[in-house]
């Protein structure tokens, strides 16, 4: 039975009554995991199966139930104004809910915490004064080291109080970033958290200018997503899609931090592994295999070995011979080749059709035959031979790879589709003696993935998150999009970060490939992360780079937080490794974000000036403190402080002027508290 304190309750040191709320906490914490460890399955399972799977869920059941030291259990409360319990009656006063990570009962059953994916914490993140929602006090609480040291309350249902910024929020948006990315429920602000409990049957593309938080909504989204429709998810997966293998280092403790094991992680490249990928395509030939007409050579080829029967097929059952005429054949394999199914499964279906029109005839003749002649004869030699002639099997990665190498099996497949010079740019100069050795690129790992679910279906998970999604190619959309056929998607991206040549132009049309085009598309524009200073003058980049978004907006305006400076150029690495020294004399991380090609010259330097450094993904702490970033990698990361050396640099290191801008506006808005320009050669025009 619910027993609420009501909002009258005072004490003397309202802190210290705090503090040993969260005591209790988790102490029933600990006690709920003690009640979980200590279960005896012995006589509930009946067999090893069960008791196999119920060992599981009771595994992952103690697992989320650990109490992280430095993890705050709660970080808000509500005092509402009047009783939303049932069992609360009438005229007893309002209900208090704390607020936090994962729900926390005592030995009674009764709420000491409340998961914040809970109905009634959404009022935590959308209560405001003008729509107070029965909220009459909200109550923030400030952390040092896992201890609760502050609070700060507003007072929603008081006319007399105005709107203040709240320190505390402020305070934990800025809080210095050492380790791997952090949840944000103790942040979560009104617009992100519709965002978050947008309906699961639902897709949800999100336009996000940097520091809007947009990677933290996609994570958190999940999270909600189990809490709400937890067996549903269950049984169909979900999964979240990073750019590249450092992101998804970065970002891996979000979903613990909340209680949630189970969300399968990957990049697109790790979902289509059907092939070693040894090569490297250039920025033409992979635009177009990334293009999605490939999707339509490709089904040429996976049906191009399909022909019709010239002659009648006769199946020998004892002393009975019987005979299905080439007609009646073609009729069949005409109508299997007009359905909208796999090449695979019309292959399988395609005996049993034959086998069917045999027994047809069999009844007619007065026979009674049964599943199992059908069966018998779907699998006789005579209706196999016919199968392997009309209807030959394909193996996906040896149909792409004839593709590439074989230049008339190319053109017959891709004409009216691919014009001669985009057929030879795709081609590969030098082809490999066998599949294991063959050229493969990241490019045709996708067209194998492509010509894999055309054979057969790929299976659907029932939520996805696509986050950096503005990088994807039509086909790699495609690639995702069969993924989650029949769940839902959260889609996270920056048009303006879209740093390959194939970068989508527009949602629209990223939707269109990903099979979700009817998703609702929100925009964040307010940012929590990047300091004003800085994000301006990225901005700069948009009418080049985006000239459709809207310039992002920063509730941080940090005084000092940009800071460009011109060197020489036989001083320009002594310049940066000066600015490294003085940002690692702040608290937190420092990121030293330089072109690909610059790398080698900034590991000899740091290296021969005694400056260790790590590598992106790698976990920062207290005694390391600088990451060495190269611009190419730099994306979905960030860094209390970030040096960038020479911008024009980031630039020329792409293929096109805009794609390199691109680059640019991602390194530049990886900063939360200051960011340090160096160069010797010429800022962007740009850049004004």
């Amino acid at each position: 039975m619910h027993s609420p304190a009501t909002t009258a309750t005072t004490d003397a040191d309202p802190l210290q009554r705090e503090r040993d709320h969260l005591a209790s906490s988790r102490a029933a914490l600990r006690a709920m995991r003690e009640d979980a460890q200590t279960l005896n399955i012995s006589d509930v399972a009946g067999t090893w199966v069960t008791q196999q799977v119920l060992h599981d869920q009771i595994q992952r059941r103690i697992a989320a139930l650990a109490d992280l030291a430095h993890t705050p259990l709660f970080f808000g409360r509500l005092d509402f104004r009047h009783a939303i319990s049932t069992e609360v009656s009438e005229g007893a006063g309002g209900e208090r809910f704390y607020i936090g990570r994962r729900h926390v009962h005592d030995a009674g059953g009764d709420p000491m915490v409340l998961d914040w994916r809970a109905p009634v914490s959404q009022s935590f993140y959308r209560a405001s004064r003008q729509d107070p929602m029965d909220i009459e006090k909200r109550r923030r609480f400030g952390y040092t080291g896992g201890e609760l040291t502050a609070y700060e309350d507003e007072n929603l249902s008081d006319p007399a109080e105005t709107d203040t910024a709240s320190a505390l929020l402020a305070a934990e948006i800025e809080k210095p970033r050492v380790g791997p990315m952090r949840d944000i429920v103790a942040t979560i602000q009104p617009e992100q958290d519709e965002i978050v409990r947008a309906d699961v049957t639902g897709t949800v593309c999100v336009q996000g200018a940097p520091g809007t938080g947009k990677t933290a909504v996609g994570l958190h989204r999940v999270a909600y997503l189990l809490y709400a429709h937890r067996e549903r998810l269950a049984k169909s997966g979900t999964l979240v899609i990073g750019p590249n293998s450092s992101f998804l280092s970065y970002i891996e403790q979000v979903l613990p931090a909340l209680g949630e094991l189970d969300v399968a992680q990957a990049t697109v490249q790790q979902l289509v592994r059907h092939v070693e990928v040894r090569g490297t395509d250039s920025a033409e030939a992979a635009g177009i295999k990334g293009d999605a007409r490939l999707a339509q050579v490709l089904r040429r080829a996976v049906r191009s070995g399909i022909t019709l029967p010239t002659e009648p097929c006769v199946v020998v059952r004892g002393s009975r011979r019987w005979r299905v005429p080439a007609y009646e054949l073609i009729e069949i394999i005409e109508e299997l080749a007009s359905r909208e199914i796999r090449y695979g499964a019309a292959m399988e279906a395609l005996p049993q059709r034959v086998a069917h029109a045999v027994l047809l005839k069999m009844e007619q003749r007065g026979e009674a035959p049964d599943d199992r002649v059908q069966d018998a004869v779907a699998r006789s030699r005579e209706v196999k031979a016919l199968v392997k002639a009309c209807w030959p099997p394909v193996d996906p990665a040896r149909l792409v790879h004839r593709l590439l190498t074989d230049a008339a099996f190319l053109a017959s497949c891709a004409d009216g589709v691919l014009d001669a010079a985009e057929q030879a740019a795709i081609r590969w100069p030098k082809p490999g003696r066998s599949l294991k050795t063959a050229p493969w690129t990241a490019a045709d790992a996708v067209l194998v993935d492509e010509a894999t679910d055309l054979v057969h279906r790929t299976p659907s998970l029932g939520h996805v998150v696509l986050d950096e999604a503005q990088d994807l190619s039509p086909m790699q959309y495609r690639a995702v999009g069969r993924r989650c056929t029949t769940g839902s998607a959260t889609v996270l991206g920056d048009l303006a970060q879209g740093t390959t040549p194939w970068a989508t132009g527009s949602w629209s049309e990223a939707l269109h490939h990903l099979g979700k085009p009817g998703a609702h598309v929100e925009e964040l524009t307010v940012g929590f992360r990047v300091p004003e200073e800085v994000i301006g003058y990225a901005s700069r980049l948009l009418p080049a780079i985006a000239p459709g978004l809207t310039p992002a907006t920063s509730i941080r305006d940090t005084a000092g937080a940009l800071s460009i400076r011109q060197a020489e150029p036989d001083s320009q690495v002594e310049a940066v490794l000066r600015a490294c020294r003085e940002a690692l004399a702040h608290e937190g991380s420092t990121g030293l974000i330089a072109a690909d090609a610059r790398l080698p010259l900034f590991e000899q330097a740091l290296a021969e000036a005694g400056l260790g450094y790590l590598t992106p993904g790698t976990e920062t702490t207290a005694e390391a403190r600088l990451t060495l970033v190269p611009a190419s990698l730099a994306k979905g990361l960030e860094y209390d402080y970030v040096v960038l050396d020479e911008p024009a640099a980031v630039v020329a290191g792409e293929p096109d002027r805009r794609t390199g801008l691109r680059r640019l506006y991602v390194a530049l808005t990886r900063a939360v508290s200051g960011l340090t320009v160096l160069h010797a050669e010429p800022l962007p025009d740009e850049l004004g």
